[in-house]
Protein backbone atom coordinates (compact mmCIF):
# COMPACT_ATOMS: atom_id res chain seq x y z
CA UNK A 1 0.00 0.00 0.00
CA UNK A 2 2.65 2.60 0.69
CA UNK A 3 4.23 4.68 -1.86
CA UNK A 4 7.32 6.94 -2.07
CA UNK A 5 5.83 10.26 -2.24
CA UNK A 6 7.85 13.61 -1.76
CA UNK A 7 4.75 15.62 -0.31
CA UNK A 8 3.68 14.46 2.84
CA UNK A 9 0.00 15.32 3.83
CA UNK A 10 -0.98 15.59 7.33
CA UNK A 11 -3.93 12.63 8.79
CA UNK A 12 -5.64 15.37 10.58
CA UNK A 13 -6.47 19.02 10.47
CA UNK A 14 -3.95 21.64 12.25
CA UNK A 15 -5.69 23.05 15.19
CA UNK A 16 -5.98 26.55 14.23
CA UNK A 17 -8.68 29.45 14.87
CA UNK A 18 -10.47 30.13 18.05
CA UNK A 19 -13.13 27.47 19.01
CA UNK A 20 -16.83 27.75 20.27
CA UNK A 21 -20.16 27.49 17.92
CA UNK A 22 -19.38 30.29 15.76
CA UNK A 23 -15.88 28.30 14.89
CA UNK A 24 -17.36 25.16 14.55
CA UNK A 25 -19.90 26.46 12.41
CA UNK A 26 -17.55 28.42 9.66
CA UNK A 27 -14.99 24.62 9.96
CA UNK A 28 -18.26 22.89 9.20
CA UNK A 29 -19.72 25.25 6.29
CA UNK A 30 -15.83 25.36 5.18
CA UNK A 31 -15.65 21.30 4.82
CA UNK A 32 -18.91 21.02 3.12
CA UNK A 33 -17.35 23.21 0.42
CA UNK A 34 -14.51 21.50 0.19
CA UNK A 35 -15.80 17.74 0.03
CA UNK A 36 -18.20 19.04 -2.96
CA UNK A 37 -15.08 20.83 -4.66
CA UNK A 38 -13.12 17.73 -4.11
CA UNK A 39 -15.22 15.53 -5.27
CA UNK A 40 -16.08 17.49 -8.44
CA UNK A 41 -13.71 19.01 -9.53
CA UNK A 42 -10.53 17.09 -8.43
CA UNK A 43 -7.53 17.37 -6.11
CA UNK A 44 -5.31 19.30 -8.71
CA UNK A 45 -7.98 21.41 -9.65
CA UNK A 46 -9.41 23.05 -6.18
CA UNK A 47 -8.28 25.83 -4.96
CA UNK A 48 -8.27 27.19 -1.44
CA UNK A 49 -10.35 30.63 -3.18
CA UNK A 50 -12.64 28.46 -4.75
CA UNK A 51 -13.73 26.73 -1.54
CA UNK A 52 -13.80 29.80 0.00
CA UNK A 53 -16.21 31.51 -2.52
CA UNK A 54 -18.33 27.88 -2.28
CA UNK A 55 -18.48 28.49 1.30
CA UNK A 56 -19.48 32.35 1.35
CA UNK A 57 -16.39 33.27 3.25
CA UNK A 58 -13.29 35.56 2.49
CA UNK A 59 -10.01 32.84 1.54
CA UNK A 60 -7.79 34.04 4.88
CA UNK A 61 -10.86 32.30 6.74
CA UNK A 62 -9.82 28.75 4.93
CA UNK A 63 -6.19 29.28 5.63
CA UNK A 64 -7.08 30.60 9.31
CA UNK A 65 -8.68 26.98 10.04
CA UNK A 66 -6.53 24.32 7.88
CA UNK A 67 -3.42 26.45 6.86
CA UNK A 68 -3.06 24.89 3.53
CA UNK A 69 -4.79 22.84 0.84
CA UNK A 70 -3.62 19.49 1.80
CA UNK A 71 -4.51 20.10 5.65
CA UNK A 72 -7.61 20.60 4.45
CA UNK A 73 -8.17 17.61 1.82
CA UNK A 74 -6.96 16.07 5.08
CA UNK A 75 -9.91 17.35 7.31
CA UNK A 76 -12.27 17.02 4.35
CA UNK A 77 -11.22 13.39 3.74
CA UNK A 78 -11.13 12.13 6.77
CA UNK A 79 -14.57 13.35 7.94
CA UNK A 80 -17.48 10.95 8.21
CA UNK A 81 -14.88 8.09 7.76
CA UNK A 82 -15.50 6.02 10.98
CA UNK A 83 -13.70 2.42 11.44
CA UNK A 84 -15.80 -0.41 11.00
CA UNK A 85 -16.99 -1.88 14.36
CA UNK A 86 -15.79 -5.50 14.65
CA UNK A 87 -15.57 -5.92 18.47
CA UNK A 88 -19.46 -7.15 18.68
CA UNK A 89 -19.16 -9.04 15.28
CA UNK A 90 -18.83 -12.64 16.10
CA UNK A 91 -15.22 -13.62 14.76
CA UNK A 92 -16.30 -15.87 12.03
CA UNK A 93 -18.14 -13.11 10.89
CA UNK A 94 -16.09 -10.02 10.41
CA UNK A 95 -14.78 -10.90 7.22
CA UNK A 96 -18.19 -10.70 5.34
CA UNK A 97 -19.06 -7.30 8.30
CA UNK A 98 -15.70 -6.07 6.63
CA UNK A 99 -16.82 -6.09 3.21
CA UNK A 100 -20.28 -5.36 4.18
CA UNK A 101 -18.97 -1.71 5.66
CA UNK A 102 -17.12 -1.29 2.57
CA UNK A 103 -19.87 -1.95 -0.01
CA UNK A 104 -22.07 -0.13 1.76
CA UNK A 105 -19.84 3.20 1.57
CA UNK A 106 -19.47 2.58 -2.17
CA UNK A 107 -22.85 1.97 -2.78
CA UNK A 108 -23.86 5.60 -1.43
CA UNK A 109 -24.26 8.79 -4.27
CA UNK A 110 -20.26 8.76 -5.26
CA UNK A 111 -20.37 12.70 -4.77
CA UNK A 112 -21.38 12.45 -1.40
CA UNK A 113 -18.54 9.17 -0.36
CA UNK A 114 -15.04 10.69 0.15
CA UNK A 115 -13.62 7.18 0.68
CA UNK A 116 -14.47 6.57 -2.97
CA UNK A 117 -13.39 9.85 -4.00
CA UNK A 118 -9.67 8.56 -2.30
CA UNK A 119 -9.72 5.68 -4.53
CA UNK A 120 -10.71 7.33 -7.80
CA UNK A 121 -8.16 10.17 -7.25
CA UNK A 122 -5.30 8.37 -5.45
CA UNK A 123 -3.97 6.43 -8.41
CA UNK A 124 -2.99 9.96 -10.19
CA UNK A 125 -2.12 12.21 -7.04
CA UNK A 126 1.11 11.82 -4.48
CA UNK A 127 -0.87 13.84 -1.88
CA UNK A 128 -4.02 12.08 -2.03
CA UNK A 129 -1.93 8.60 -2.33
CA UNK A 130 -0.68 9.55 1.21
CA UNK A 131 -4.33 10.71 2.48
CA UNK A 132 -5.45 6.66 1.22
CA UNK A 133 -3.06 5.64 2.99
CA UNK A 134 -3.56 6.68 6.48
CA UNK A 135 -7.14 6.23 6.09
CA UNK A 136 -6.25 3.07 4.99
CA UNK A 137 -4.07 2.80 8.25
CA UNK A 138 -7.09 4.32 10.62
CA UNK A 139 -10.13 2.11 9.32
CA UNK A 140 -8.38 -1.59 8.74
CA UNK A 141 -4.63 -1.49 10.17
CA UNK A 142 -5.89 0.20 13.49
CA UNK A 143 -9.28 -1.52 13.90
CA UNK A 144 -6.84 -5.31 13.63
CA UNK A 145 -4.49 -4.05 15.96
CA UNK A 146 -7.28 -2.84 18.26
CA UNK A 147 -8.81 -6.49 18.12
CA UNK A 148 -5.32 -8.05 18.80
CA UNK A 149 -4.85 -9.95 15.74
CA UNK A 150 -1.59 -11.25 15.37
CA UNK A 151 0.72 -10.06 12.57
CA UNK A 152 -2.24 -7.45 12.03
CA UNK A 153 -0.50 -4.87 9.53
CA UNK A 154 0.33 -7.82 7.00
CA UNK A 155 -3.22 -9.12 7.47
CA UNK A 156 -4.66 -5.40 7.07
CA UNK A 157 -2.39 -5.22 3.63
CA UNK A 158 -4.11 -8.28 2.21
CA UNK A 159 -7.35 -7.30 3.07
CA UNK A 160 -6.99 -3.98 1.63
CA UNK A 161 -5.77 -5.69 -1.31
CA UNK A 162 -8.85 -7.17 -1.91
CA UNK A 163 -11.18 -4.60 -0.80
CA UNK A 164 -9.38 -2.05 -2.85
CA UNK A 165 -9.62 -3.73 -5.55
CA UNK A 166 -13.35 -4.31 -5.22
CA UNK A 167 -13.88 -0.68 -5.28
CA UNK A 168 -12.00 -0.09 -8.49
CA UNK A 169 -13.42 -2.90 -10.48
CA UNK A 170 -16.97 -2.61 -9.33
CA UNK A 171 -17.59 1.43 -8.95
CA UNK A 172 -14.79 3.06 -10.97
CA UNK A 173 -13.57 0.51 -14.06
CA UNK A 174 -17.78 -1.08 -13.70
CA UNK A 175 -16.23 -4.13 -14.80
CA UNK A 176 -19.16 -7.10 -15.32
CA UNK A 177 -20.55 -8.55 -14.08
CA UNK A 178 -19.05 -7.61 -10.90
CA UNK A 179 -20.42 -4.13 -11.13
CA UNK A 180 -24.14 -5.82 -11.57
CA UNK A 181 -23.88 -8.33 -8.70
CA UNK A 182 -26.18 -6.81 -5.64
CA UNK A 183 -24.54 -5.95 -2.64
CA UNK A 184 -25.46 -9.71 -1.03
CA UNK A 185 -23.58 -11.46 -3.88
CA UNK A 186 -20.30 -9.26 -3.54
CA UNK A 187 -20.46 -9.73 0.04
CA UNK A 188 -21.06 -13.69 -0.52
CA UNK A 189 -18.18 -13.91 -3.02
CA UNK A 190 -15.34 -11.75 -1.10
CA UNK A 191 -16.43 -12.21 2.38
CA UNK A 192 -14.67 -15.44 2.53
CA UNK A 193 -11.42 -14.23 1.31
CA UNK A 194 -10.89 -11.44 3.60
CA UNK A 195 -12.04 -14.02 7.01
CA UNK A 196 -9.43 -16.27 5.74
CA UNK A 197 -6.76 -13.28 5.61
CA UNK A 198 -8.16 -12.81 9.00
CA UNK A 199 -7.90 -15.90 10.48
CA UNK A 200 -5.50 -18.28 8.42
CA UNK A 201 -2.25 -18.96 9.73
CA UNK A 202 0.23 -16.30 7.15
CA UNK A 203 3.69 -17.68 5.98
CA UNK A 204 6.79 -17.36 7.91
CA UNK A 205 7.73 -12.97 7.00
Amino acid sequence: MARPTSQSTPTRPPSLGVGGPRSEHTRQTILDAARSAFATRGYEQTTIRAVAADAGIDASMVMRYYGSKAGLFAAAATIDLDPPELASVPARRRGEALVRHFVGRWERDPSEDMLGFLLRTAVTTDSVADQMQATFDRMIVGTLTALEYPDAQRRAALIGSQLLGLGLCRYILRLEPLASLSVDQVVAGIGPTIQRYLTAPLSPA
